[in-house]
């Protein structure tokens, strides 16, 4: 190959990925940069100057709350990917491996995202007449002699919080392990039925590790939008768990753009941290 035609196909190349390139750079790079830029500015109660400072940042890590919104947000983070993975593999594996039809299987995926037909507040708000003093499932436990009194932290706590992103974000973990489980090889598990290896052998063997990049894309996911949450943890909790995103919130609105913008940077490093850990877990270039 001469050395013209291979220019010619780096060209080629480069005048591909330029696009999106161009559209990394000016809507995540560029942004990105300027937060960090931001948050170096002078802040003072009713305006912002841009004189570089690091009191933003000192004020960020000598703050009990801020700090503690930090360690919330990765605790909170933690259960709820917890959550949705304990009631979403089952689920996933049900879908993906268990049901043959192909039709059916489409169609059980198909109501798993009947509640993203709705509104995303609609979603959220509806768990207060579920999980109050008075809601439904006090009624049913009280009703069925369960409890003899209302269970009250099941309602503005940091319990609501984790139940109402469980059930927000777990389909986003179902979807990508029943797409892995789906592609699965069921000769490899007649196989392994017909050596004598009984099902627990078979889904720690075979199963799970075949659907493990799936856990990681659903993981990876539920993380990204967890960690940037603050919607249902305001409307679940009264506003007594305060998240980092809650944090920006507030800033935002009180227009204290530097020390919302240290607590966007810190948030962004969460994540990428978050995603990069779980990046090494599986190589997903690899095995998508």
């Amino acid at each position: 190959m001469s050395d013209a035609t291979v220019t010619r196909r780096r060209s080629a190349t480069g005048w591909l990925i330029a696009p999106g390139v161009i559209w990394m750079v000016l809507f995540l790079v560029v942004p990105i940069l300027m937060i960090v830029y931001v948050s170096f500015w002078t802040q003072t109660t009713f305006n912002i100057k841009p004189d570089m400072t690091l009191a933003s940042w000192k004020q960020f890590f000598s703050s009990d709350t801020y700090m503690g919104s930090l360690w919330t947000t990765i605790r909170i983070w933690l259960i709820v990917l917890a959550c949705t993975f304990i009631v979403g593999y089952p689920t996933a594996l049900f879908v993906g491996l268990f049901v043959k039809s192909k039709t059916l299987s489409t169609v059980l995926l198909v109501i798993c995202v009947i509640p993203f037909w709705t509104s995303f507040l609609i979603r959220v708000l509806a768990w207060r007449p579920m999980l109050g003093r008075e809601g439904a499932i006090n009624i049913v436990l009280m009703k069925a002699g369960i409890i003899s009194q209302p269970i009250e932290v099941l309602l503005f706590t940091e319990l609501s919080v984790i139940i109402g992103m469980t059930q927000i974000y777990c389909v986003f973990m179902v979807g990508p392990i029943a797409f892995m489980l789906a592609r699965i090889d069921r000769n490899i598990i007649e196989a392994a039925r017909d050596l004598g290896a009984g099902f627990g052998r078979i889904f720690w063997k075979i199963i799970f590790p075949l659907s493990l990049p799936g856990v990681v894309v659903g993981a990876i996911f539920v993380s990204v939008m967890v960690l940037g949450e603050f919607a249902t943890s305001g409307a679940l909790s009264g506003r007594k768990v305060n998240l980092l995103g809650n944090i920006i919130v507030t800033q935002v609105g009180s227009l204290k753009w530097a020390t919302a913008s240290v607590v966007g940077v810190i948030l962004t490093v969460v994540m990428g941290i978050v995603i990069a850990a779980f990046l090494r877990i599986v190589d997903l270039k690899r095995e998508l």
